[in-house]
């Protein structure tokens, strides 16, 4: 008999439960109080057989341990779930926030500027919404032009077609910040204008209908072509690394005069030609050009006195010729595993 009631105490322990720390008390007294369960299956070992007292004897104790285990363990669960109610804060996000890192964008364009810091620009920016008159009839741009087709923007208002300060438009280039600059400013200067810029185009993995530029213009008495070129080269080898060679091929702006394109050899193969640079060994990264005396006349320069020159770059282009980024919307979609992938990068 004292046995099987051994087993349904064993049983019955295994499917205890406490809400509160009042029920683990009641539980303690029920159990191993001076009136409990264990007093009482003691008071009947008095009256076992003596062959049989070791066997009960044993089992009365793996009683008492399974119960005391069992209240301890309730006890201990009540403690822990009420130190997590408490610390719990209401405020926090639920689910950790995943950090990304600088931008590459943000990293190529401080790299731009500290180079050309370096050698004596200051920095100079200007409204991303402006109007025609600095964007484009300041800068050379003839109100029936096909150039302007190039830089085709998005206009926000256009009251009256025949005053350009009154067409309102999204800058299609930071050159405005130019003309902004030499309208108030008297030479010399070097400055550096970056920024976001807009035109019209089809998304795809190579154009967006915004990007970055950073712009630079130095106006002073006696500028030179060969000074437009030793900059440019400065820059390169530092961007690029010390062994990278330039080219500069005609082209055509309406803002400088002469003009040219300016390629770097490829530092994938190293100029001898790949998939990268179309096996040509070059790569183009720029513009630039001495500023067209109408330029400086229209901002208020005396162009027989002073000369300038000036270059531009998409600072898209020169990362993706750093970091060979293959599509262009990468750099807008916000996704934190790829900036992930530039941890590394300084």
């Amino acid at each position: 008999m004292l046995l099987e009631k051994i087993e349904e105490l064993l049983k019955e322990v295994s499917n205890l439960s406490a809400k509160n720390a009042e029920d683990v008390e009641q539980l303690r007294l029920k159990y191993l109080s001076k009136k409990g369960e264990i007093n009482a299956l003691m008071a009947d070992f008095r009256n076992v057989a003596a062959d049989e007292k070791k066997n009960i004897g044993i089992k009365i104790n793996e009683l008492k341990k399974t119960v005391t285990d069992k209240i301890n363990s309730l006890r201990e669960q009540l403690d822990e779930n009420q130190t997590e109610g408490a610390d719990i804060d209401l405020t926090r996000t639920a689910y950790p926030i995943r950090l990304g890192t600088r931008h590459p964008l943000t990293i190529v364009t401080n790299k731009i500027i500290d180079i050309f810091q370096r050698m004596g620009f200051v920095m100079a920016d200007g409204p991303e919404i402006d109007d025609d008159k600095h964007v484009f009839t300041m800068l050379n741009f003839a109100a029936d032009h096909p150039a302007r087709d190039m830089q085709d923007t998005f206009f926000i208002e256009q009251s009256d077609p025949n005053d350009v300060t009154k067409n309102i438009l999204l800058r299609s280039h930071t050159s405005g910040d130019q003309s902004h600059f030499m309208e108030t400013h008297k030479p010399p200067f070097r400055i550096l204008c970056p920024g976001r810029v807009y035109r019209n185009e089809a998304i795809s993995a190579r154009a967006h209908c915004f990007f970055h530029q950073v712009e630079g213009l130095y106006v002073d008495k006696n500028v030179s072509f060969t000074d437009l070129k030793q900059v440019l080269l400065t820059f390169a080898r530092e961007m690029f690394g010390p062994e990278t060679k330039i080219r500069l091929r005609p082209s055509y702006f309406p803002f400088t005069e002469p003009s040219a394109e300016m390629d770097i050899s490829c530092h994938i193969c190293g100029g001898k030609g790949c998939s990268f640079c179309k096996q040509t060994g070059w790569v183009e990264i720029l513009g630039c050009g001495m500023v067209d005396p109408n330029v400086l006349e229209a901002c208020g320069i005396d162009s027989k006195e002073y000369t300038g020159y000036a270059f531009g770059m998409g600072v898209e282009r020169i990362t993706n010729l750093k970091y060979r980024v293959s599509d262009l919307r990468l750099f807008s979609e916000n996704d934190t595993r790829f900036l992930k992938e530039f941890e590394t990068v300084h």
